[in-house]
């Protein structure tokens, strides 16, 4: 089996912040493991977690997830978790002190656009990213749709 087919089949993605790219013009992304309980990772692989309104934010050379919610664990007694914790996320210093520079830049915030596990551990993407404007918004909108009609009528021709 080739390297690219073996790559594929040990990454289960989780949740994906599609919103994210509506709202924002992504720049670079990182990928970073994420600090968990025992009842967040059993809760995350039965696939309920929620990206919506989450956050990363640089604080004293660390990076934290603000807002990621994951469901508490079905099968759990009286040890589950706050499903709205703040989480840690494990990064190398050289990308930390990258991301806290743009960060204080001004329009530059850190934005999680997956949640997935990576050869058995959970890992999340983040994305420096710039916040669009309401024109931007509409004029992405309006290529998109621009690009699904022509994709519409090449489909037609090729039919007919």
């Amino acid at each position: 089996m080739s390297k690219a087919v073996n790559d594929s089949e040990k990454i289960k993605l989780i949740a994906q912040n599609k919103k994210a790219y509506h709202d924002f013009e992504i720049g670079e992304k990182f990928e970073a493991g994420i600090v968990l309980l025992g009842t967040e990772v059993k809760s995350l692989r039965e696939g309920r977690a929620n990206l919506k309104d989450s956050y990363a934010r640089v604080k004293r050379n660390e990076v934290f997830l603000v807002g990621l919610h994951i469901s508490p664990y079905s099968h759990a007694s009286f040890d589950n978790h706050d499903p709205e914790r703040v989480r840690k996320l494990l990064l190398h210093r050289a990308e930390i002190k990258k991301l806290l520079g743009k960060t204080q830049e001004r329009g530059f915030s850190l934005v999680p656009l997956k949640v997935y596990f990576k050869d058995g551990k959970a890992k999340v993407e983040i994305a420096l990213a710039r916040g669009k404007k309401e024109y931007d918004k509409r004029e992405s909108l309006k290529r998109k749709e621009e690009t699904r009609e022509m994709d519409r009528l090449r489909k037609n021709r090729k039919l007919s």
